[in-house]
């Protein structure tokens, strides 16, 4: 009998970042101890159906595995090991969990970004499964996920954040000239619209005059029906990482130059001209107010495992911003998250592990676990 540990790794999902998640997959799987843990590999498509892949990994980042997926589960139409179609996607995870080997330890690493994958959604699915899994449990994603309940909860934990206003999509054709006023009281020209949830900057624009307001606003609502505009801040983009459970630790800090105007998606994943420093040079005590807050933000969400904070810097005051939290950042070996942590000292494949090792920690203190014992 095997002693490793089996990691299934679920990546792709029904959002907008399905290809991100896919090159993240891709890299974890690539880096992840094959000594001490035996891999499944699930991708879900963008139509939500959950299929079982045993191809060359490379194929994940192009996409092609879903064709090979695809092929295999023709082949063999009668494998429950594939797809599950007719009882969908909880039965598919729980049938990996071989409950009857109390040695077969099942951890659940859920590469996804964006909705249905980060917001809570899929980590809901897998307590019901009762499976241990990497990162935040169902509250602290889906809280982290929506940016406008996230403020509330940064707000009240005495962090800074950027002023905002909150509008729904029902509320743009006939409140236009309304939100104008609004913006031109509390935030001032020009602003940033954004999905309240969504990720890797999708949906996001800058609008530099109240003409160009309305436009800015249909293409939030394609994301979502809750849209946020913020007030620009001209600052300096800085990142943090935070890696634990109960007792969290902040990475150093590191700083976005971005290659477009501002650090929209295709400055993060297309462009490819974007540049990172890190540590960055800011001076010491920003550095540790970043570190606290980063803790502090982690720590007011309930969150677990990991998550990358982010901030601005005002440029004229030095005063520090928490921009946002993400709770499933980008994962790549070239990624800020686990940049970040290579120079504070863990390199990635040490990183993917002691992520699991803290999932296996949160699932055997949790609650239930207590009472199943």
């Amino acid at each position: 009998m095997s002693d490793k540990i089996n990691v299934t790794v679920l990546f792709g999902g029904q959002s907008s970042e399905h290809e991100v998640s896919r090159l993240s997959a891709q890299s974890v799987l690539e880096n992840i101890d094959r000594e001490r843990f035996d891999v499944n590999i699930i991708g879900i498509t963008k139509n939500g159906e959950w299929l079982k892949f045993d191809g060359d990994i490379k194929l994940i980042g192009s996409g092609e595995w879903e064709n090979v997926a695809r092929k295999k589960l023709i082949e063999a139409p009668k494998s429950q090991d594939l797809t599950c179609p007719e009882a969908p996607t909880c039965k598919s995870i729980i049938s990996l969990n071989n409950k009857d080997d109390k040695n077969n330890i099942h951890v659940v690493f859920p590469v996804l970004h964006g909705p249905n994958g980060e917001d809570g959604s899929v980590q809901g699915l897998l307590q019901l499964a009762d499976l241990p899994y990497v990162g935040c449990n169902i509250l602290s994603s889906a809280a982290g996920m929506d940016k406008e309940f996230s403020k509330l909860v940064f707000s009240n934990a005495g962090i800074p954040q950027a002023a905002y206003i909150k509008v729904m999509r029902s509320e743009i054709n006939n409140s236009v000239p309304y939100i104008i006023n609004q913006i031109n009281e509390k935030i001032g020209w020009p602003c940033f619209v954004k999905p309240a949830n969504a990720g890797s900057s999708v949906g996001v624009s800058k609008v530099k005059a109240p003409e160009l307001l309305k436009d800015a606003l249909l293409h939030a609502a394609k994301y979502d029906a809750k849209i946020l505009i913020e007030e620009f801040i001209d600052g300096r983009e800085l990142e943090c990482a935070v890696l634990g459970n109960d007792n969290p630790i902040a990475s150093v800090v590191g700083e976005i130059l971005p290659c477009n105007e501002f650090y929209d998606y295709n400055a993060k994943y297309i462009d490819g001209k974007s540049e990172t420093i890190i540590p960055a040079d800011i001076e010491p005590q920003i550095m540790e107010k970043i570190r606290d807050y980063s803790v502090r933000a982690f720590k007011a969400l309930g969150c677990s495992g990991l998550s990358r904070v982010d901030f601005f810097l005002e440029r004229k005051t030095n005063r520090v911003i928490l921009n946002e939290i993400n709770t499933m950042p980008g994962f790549t070996n070239i990624s800020m998250y686990s940049k970040l942590w290579e120079a504070s000292g863990i390199p990635y494949s040490e990183l993917i592990t002691r992520l699991i090792d803290l999932a296996i920690e949160k699932y055997e203190q949790s609650t239930r676990s207590y009472e199943r014992k």
